[in-house]
């Protein structure tokens, strides 16, 4: 069974304009009632992205509106009691290396929405917890946007080590090594917090060295130019002598008056695996970009395709 992206949630496609993550914790007060309740949410959650759309329509660029729903391995065995699992879904556990660590934080339930209106945002999440509120506790809430040019806040081009769209769908989604959940993602959420004016400080030749890239042309460095702990280099991950990739997706947050300035890093990989070999590799090696960063959280989902979700619905799952 060949993957087709067009019954997978919104994984690959381009950061946005105006981005919001949220985290939900499920209360487990009524198992059943809460199981309802999301079975609920999963066919409403379809009809208010189809009707957003509907509504944001423009006739010269269509809707931007893209959601990506996600649950923890802890909210699946609570939610689906006995059903068949994701085959690489785990409860992510805090990574550790020489100098730095990646914690792990609670979360059962993910949104990843993005859209060229925030109007658009506020309303999706608004609807959505109309219908999860009653359940859920809200851990986290994170509103994110389009840096210069697609930058990262740190002032360099991102995504350059991402697939090529025409490519990233088979890098994001699961394929026939677990038909049953074919077209979902393994999604990975993890917020940064960053001591800018450390940053800033540096001249521009050391943060290419710390990057690996030249800033403002993004041409890669040669190895021997780059910090030997340099991001493109402690991210990399090899397996077999092949370099693995994920579609990556670094959201720039920002409460400047207060000085409160970072990175929402969101990875959508079709094995879980890689991503979690790039976040080992990146404490193991010390990546630069960890030392002037505080990590906030880190969490790992799934993301069911489209049809899975209706099966959610329906109680056929």
């Amino acid at each position: 069974m060949p993957i087709n992206p067009n019954r997978a949630q919104d994984v690959w496609k381009d950061v946005g304009e105006h981005v919001q993550f949220t985290v939900l914790q499920l209360n487990r007060q009524d198992q059943q009632h809460d199981r309802e309740v999301f079975q609920e949410f999963a066919d409403r959650s379809q009809a208010i992205i189809r009707s957003l759309r509907i509504r944001d329509a423009k006739p010269e660029t269509g809707t931007q509106l893209k959601v990506s729903i996600g649950i923890s391995s802890a909210a699946w065995d609570y939610l689906f009691p006995g059903a068949p699992k994701p085959k690489e879904l785990e409860t992510y556990t805090t990574l550790s290396g020489p100098k730095y660590t990646m914690p792990a934080t609670p979360g059962d339930l993910f949104f990843h929405i993005r859209a060229s209106n925030e109007a658009v945002v506020y309303e999706c999440q608004t609807q959505f917890q109309r219908v999860l509120a009653p359940i859920t506790t809200v851990l986290d809430e994170t509103k994110g946007f389009r840096y210069f040019e697609g930058r990262a806040i740190i002032g360099f081009i991102d995504g350059t080590e991402a697939p090529a769209v025409e490519d990233a769908a088979d890098y994001a989604l699961v394929g026939d090594e677990d038909p049953q959940f074919i077209n979902g993602s393994y999604a990975f959420a993890q917020k940064w917090q960053h001591d800018m004016p450390v940053w800033e400080h540096m001249h521009t030749e050391d943060q290419e060295k710390a990057v690996g890239r030249e800033k403002f042309s993004d041409f890669e460095l040669e190895d021997e130019d780059k910090f030997k702990n340099a991001h493109n280099v402690a991210s990399k991950l090899e397996i077999d002598g092949v370099e693995q990739k994920i579609v990556r997706m670094n959201v720039p947050y920002s409460n400047p008056a207060a000085g409160n300035t970072g990175t929402y890093f969101i990875g959508y990989a079709r094995h879980w695996t890689v991503t979690k070999g790039m976040l080992q590799n990146m404490v193991d090696q010390s990546d630069f970009l960890l030392t002037f960063s505080t990590l906030l959280s880190g969490q790992a989902f799934f993301i069911p395709s489209r049809d899975l979700f209706a099966q959610i619905a329906d109680d056929d799952f």
